[in-house]
């Protein structure tokens, strides 16, 4: 069953996005269901967890060849390409607000999940959220203070971050390391993981269901806002991708490793940020539906990518590769 559904997973993560947006424009309450998000997405990432093995981890930790290059493409490359996006919309507060407050911030989450569905080296991108989560909780305030100015700041909290560090970090990794653990003891925890990656495609399907489901109204409802950032969400992506491939090839690594840095580049941590931006009101209410509209593009831009950067980073590609 496992292969069949990683078999036909785009067909199937293209039917959940259709029927999160079915969900979305037929029942007015629909985006109540945005309170399901993070336990469904804290249940992925104890399933994605539990296939990381721990020894991996250890290994993972300290590869700096790695955590170098997604620090210096998240928080040097980065940053860069945001400040020029941002400056199309200089002229809406909100718009400028939101796109900085998303781009800004690299994910930390679903792509782990994304990145090896691609082949990516997903126990390096594990290895590096604690250290991507405290970075950006320390130089989101920078960049904001210095691309939007001070006011900026005093409206935002950074609790969501540290919460979103426990709940979908800390939590689900500290489980899927009791699991592992108990599964050499234990037969019946040994069946754990076995179900966990055949729950990996179903639950990726319920997180893009209920994202699209509770967001896509909003979003809709203030298109013409909105419609301005579309674009940029898509040039970010366009952007990045060369820019994570060419970090990678400075930095010599391997194929599986340039992978994840390729999608932790692409990828920004819409889900954490929006916990941020909900609370905004008044001339930054629009905010949420900025950040939101970004991870409808990544979505879609996520499912292209699967298939794009295996063929852009193809294993075969190992001229540059440097030693584990």
């Amino acid at each position: 069953m496992t292969r069949s559904l990683e078999r036909h997973q785009i067909a199937l993560y293209l039917a959940a996005i259709s029927a999160g947006a079915a969900v979305s424009m037929a029942v007015p309450g629909a985006s109540a269901l945005e309170t399901a998000i993070n336990p469904v997405l804290g249940l992925l990432l104890f399933a994605t967890f539990l296939g990381v093995p721990l020894l991996s981890l250890g290994r993972a930790v300290r590869d700096l060849r790695f955590l170098a290059a997604v620090g210096v493409l998240n928080f040097v490359v980065v940053p860069v390409v945001a400040f020029a996006l941002s400056r199309f919309v200089a002229g809406d507060e909100a718009l400028v607000v939101g796109v900085l407050l998303v781009l800004l911030t690299p994910c930390v989450d679903y792509v782990i999940v994304f990145s090896g569905l691609a082949g990516g080296a997903g126990e390096r991108l594990l290895a590096a959220s604690p250290l991507l989560m405290l970075a950006q909780l320390v130089l989101l305030p920078v960049y904001l203070l210095l691309f939007a100015g001070p006011g900026v700041l005093a409206l935002i909290d950074p609790a969501p971050f540290v919460q979103a560090f426990v709940w979908l970090i800390a939590l689900p990794l500290a489980a899927a390391a009791v699991v592992q653990w108990g599964a050499r003891r234990s037969p019946a925890l040994g069946a754990v993981p076995v179900a966990a990656q055949t729950a990996m495609v179903p639950l990726l399907m319920a997180t893009l269901l209920l994202v699209v489901a509770s967001q896509l109204r909003g979003v809709v409802g203030s298109l013409g806002s909105l419609a301005a950032v579309v674009p940029l969400y898509a040039a970010f992506l366009v952007v990045m991708v060369p820019l994570g491939i060419v970090t990678a090839r400075v930095a010599r690594l391997e194929v599986a490793s340039a992978r994840a840095l390729v999608f932790s580049g692409a990828t920004r941590n819409s889900l954490v940020v929006l916990a941020l931006a909900l609370p905004l009101s008044g001339a930054l209410a629009l905010v949420p539906f900025v950040v939101v509209t970004q991870t409808l593009v990544e979505l879609v831009g996520m499912l292209v990518l699967i298939r794009l950067v295996p063929r852009l980073v193809p294993a075969a590609e190992r001229g540059g590769a440097a030693r584990r």
